[in-house]
C-alpha cells in the first residue's frame, strides 16, 4: 500500500488530468470541425476557344481565290520568274578593264576525310592534295564579259568565234542566244568570277598545265 502522502499525490494528478480533459472539451465545443465549403464563382469565367489553324487557312484561301486574289498572285510570280530568267540579276562588283593583268589560279583541293569505296579500301587518305587537272583537259577557254556592252560583245563574238564558252556578268543571255545563235552563261551569283578572283571584264580563264591562267584585259586588247 501507498503511504498517506502518496495517496494525496495520486490525487492530485487525477484531478490535473479531469481538468485538461474538460478543457480539451470546451475546446472542440467552441471550435467546430473544419469542413469544404462552396463560396460559389468569382469574377467571370470565359471557355478557351482556339480555332484550328488549318481551318483557318483553308478559309483564307477559299476567300483570295473567290475573289482572284490568287490569281494575281500567281502571275506576279511568274512575271519575277520570266524577268529572273530572261534577265539574272548582275554580278556585283565587276566593271570594266582598263588595264591588263593576268595571274594563275591552282584548283588543287586537300581532302580533309579519308575518302574510300563501297568495299571500305581506301582511295585517297585525309591531307592528300589533289589538282582536278591531274585528270582533265579543259581545252574550251571560259571569257566572262558584260552583255550589254556592245563592245565586249563584238570583241567576245570575234575573237573566240565558236572556241569557247561566253559568260555574262551582265545582261539578258536567251536575248542573245535567239540573235546571236549561239549559247551563252550567266555566272549566277557571280560564283565563278569569285572563284577565279575577277574583278574586272572581259575577263579569259584557260587551262595552263597544271594550272589556269587568269587574264583581265581592256577591249580592243590583244589576247595573251
Amino acid at each position: 500500500m501507498c503511504p498517506p502522502d502518496c495517496r494525496h499525490r495520486s490525487s492530485g494528478a487525477v484531478r490535473t488530468q479531469i481538468s485538461l480533459l474538460l478543457g480539451c472539451v470546451g475546446f472542440a465545443a467552441v471550435c467546430p470541425p473544419a469542413v469544404a465549403r462552396d463560396y460559389g464563382q468569382v469574377g467571370a469565367v470565359f471557355p478557351v476557344i482556339e480555332p484550328d489553324l488549318l481551318r483557318v487557312i483553308e478559309a483564307r484561301l477559299k476567300s483570295m481565290q473567290a475573289s482572284g486574289q490568287i490569281d494575281v498572285m500567281n502571275q506576279r510570280l511568274a512575271d519575277r520568274t520570266r524577268t529572273k530568267v530572261n534577265r539574272p540579276d548582275p554580278v556585283a562588283g565587276i566593271d570594266p578593264a582598263i588595264r591588263s593583268r593576268s595571274w594563275l589560279y591552282d584548283p588543287s583541293i586537300i581532302i580533309d576525310h579519308d575518302i574510300r569505296d563501297h568495299k571500305g579500301q581506301l582511295i585517297a587518305a585525309a591531307g592528300t592534295r589533289v589538282n582536278p587537272l591531274d585528270y582533265v583537259v579543259i581545252k574550251t577557254p571560259l571569257v566572262f564579259i558584260d552583255g550589254d556592252d556592245a563592245a565586249q560583245l563584238a570583241w567576245a563574238m570575234q575573237r573566240f568565234s565558236n572556241s569557247a564558252k561566253l559568260i555574262l556578268v551582265r545582261g539578258a543571255p536567251l536575248e542573245l542566244m535567239t540573235k546571236r545563235q549561239r549559247r551563252f552563261y550567266f555566272d549566277q551569283s557571280g560564283t565563278l568570277t569569285t572563284k577565279f578572283g575577277i574583278s574586272h571584264v572581259p575577263a579569259v580563264v584557260e587551262q595552263a598545265g597544271r594550272v589556269m591562267r587568269v587574264t583581265e584585259m581592256p577591249v580592243g586588247a590583244k589576247k595573251s
